[in-house]
């Protein structure tokens, strides 16, 4: 099938680049998706180093109900009002056939109080949290869960926005606010880490402005990065949420003097919505591409041969190969990652497919590397090496391609994240004037300075489309351009610019 262009319909390039690396499908079930082998493969991959890198942080896995008291939410309706029209709620626990043989609800199984199919996490496990902290002693609580979510979404797209979604949520208590604005810090630079060493893109990082802060939160950091279209698309954030909740569900503790005091709070989340950013940051107009990271098989070795004996002698051949394969693994320069990602390989031996219809299989879903040997190659020691990345090719000795393989994944690596980099620096603007930014804004990043007032920020979101996405760390602001301002809106003084930009 082939693929839409990028530059003439992107939403319909999306889809087609989904379909071709055969990753999701629609599910009869409206709104829900079927996800495929080839994808669950990229999440347990993102999901084992996401795994290492909370370990290491000290956290550890739980798992709490499907299922939430609707009087739980009640309790902190500010948080859940923003979400509050996609709820699925359980009113009755039985079915019966009727006098037709059809099946009904029985109304005499209805609920005593109605349950709320998870549309977040946060009341469910502050019940939980309540009954295991007395003192400051049983602090910190550092606990992640991997669940399905459900919102009633009326607008769908594969991975971005679906009914029922996987998520990775952290969930923290803490006995003071220092020490979870501290967790709410790190684990946001943890996020940057799986984003840069993992994913090969290079996102915007920063608070949140106050008005855009999570429902309830002190502070709240965001991971921004530039889609393809220019487009910003929240991959994650990570909120500081203070002592509302212990309020909310009166979680107190005594703490290190002797005084009743109420536990602070933390959370943060990665959805399914990451496949989706890695799609829209990476792939190009012929196929899916992956960094070798993320990919779920590094090296496809394509035996060309008509016998089974010449795919016996093929297979030996290739068998140092194999071996130094089976010995090497892709180096992540993470800060929190100390694990080691094997590199995985498969042998497309199948008989009934052609060479060409094999090779077309394994570019469509972005094998960085592939090997193929014809029977002639055995004579002077050689095989065929494709990287997928470049579409370069060459007839290397054996010898040296088994020496050139596992740093070639990492170039593969490295040169997808400087291509990412690069992207958005180059197509992030910095402006100053409203004139400017009304233009800029309309395809990309844009740096500007503003006052920090609601009303600014909802003026230029009236008129453009565009939004805050974050107040920028330091290092994000080109040094040409880190001094303070007027308010392109306003004109009253600016500490810093802003990062302004349409979004998913």
């Amino acid at each position: 099938m082939p693929i839409t262009p990028r530059d003439q319909d992107y939403s319909q390039w999306y889809n087609d680049i989904v379909q071709n690396a055969d990753l999701a499908e629609n599910s009869s079930v409206r709104w829900c998706m079927v996800i495929k082998p080839y994808w669950f493969a990229m999440r347990e991959n993102i999901q084992k180093a996401l795994d290492s890198m909370f370990k290491n942080t000290g956290h550890v896995n739980a798992y709490f109900p499907l299922f939430i008291p609707k009087s739980f939410l009640s309790k902190e309706a500010e948080h859940v009002e923003h979400f509050a029209k996609e709820c699925a709620i359980v009113t009755h626990y039985r079915l019966k056939l009727d006098d037709n043989k059809k099946l009904i609800v029985d109304p005499e199984a209805k609920l005593e109080e109605e349950l709320i199919v998870r549309p977040t996490s946060e009341t469910i496990i502050w019940d939980s949290y309540k009954r295991r902290v007395n003192s400051y002693r049983d602090l910190p609580i550092l606990i992640n869960q991997r669940a399905n979510i459900v919102r009633w979404e009326m607008r769908t797209r594969i991975f971005l926005r679906t009914t029922e979604f996987l998520r990775q949520e952290w969930h923290t208590a803490h006995a003071t606010y220092e020490e979870a604005e501290a967790e709410t810090k790190k684990m946001h630079r943890v996020y940057n880490d799986f984003a840069t060493n993992f994913m090969a893109i290079s996102p915007v990082l920063g608070p949140k402005p106050e008005h855009d802060k999570f429902a309830g939160a002190l502070t709240t950091y965001a991971v921004e990065p530039m889609m393809q279209d220019f487009k910003a698309l929240q991959a994650g954030t990570s909120h500081n949420l203070g002592q509302n909740f212990g309020k909310v569900f009166d979680v107190k503790f005594t703490n290190d003097k002797n005084e009743l005091d109420y536990v602070r709070w933390t959370s943060r989340w990665v959805s399914t919505r990451l496949i989706g950013w890695l799609i829209m940051s990476h792939s190009d107009d012929k196929w899916l591409v992956l960094p070798p990271a993320i990919a779920p098989i590094h090296i496809v070795i394509v035996p060309i041969f008509k016998t089974p004996e010449e795919l016996d002698n093929i297979k030996k051949y290739l068998q140092p190969i194999i071996d130094k394969i089976n010995s090497e693994k892709i180096k992540i320069k993470s800060e929190y990652f100390d694990d080691e990602i094997r590199i995985v390989y498969k042998i497309d031996d199948d008989d009934k497919k052609s060479m060409w219809r094999k090779f077309n299989e394994w570019e469509l879903k972005w094998v960085p590397i592939r090997i193929a040997v014809w029977p002639r190659d055995m004579e002077n020691w050689n095989i065929e090496l494709y990287r997928r990345d470049s579409g370069e090719k060459e007839s290397i000795k054996i010898s040296d391609a088994i020496n050139k393989i596992t740093p070639l994944l990492n170039e593969i690596q490295d040169k997808l994240l400087n291509k990412n980099r690069k992207f958005r620096e180059d197509n992030t603007y910095y402006v100053d004037s409203y004139e400017e930014l009304k233009e800029k804004v309309q395809k990309w990043f844009v740096m500007a300075h503003w006052d920090g007032e609601l009303e600014s920020a909802l003026k230029i979101q009236d008129e453009t489309k565009a939004t805050i996405r974050c107040i920028p760390f330091d290092e994000f602001i080109d040094d040409k351009y880190k001094w303070e301002g007027k308010c392109i809106i306003s004109g009253k003084n600016s500490k810093q610019r802003v990062l302004f930009a349409k979004s998913y």
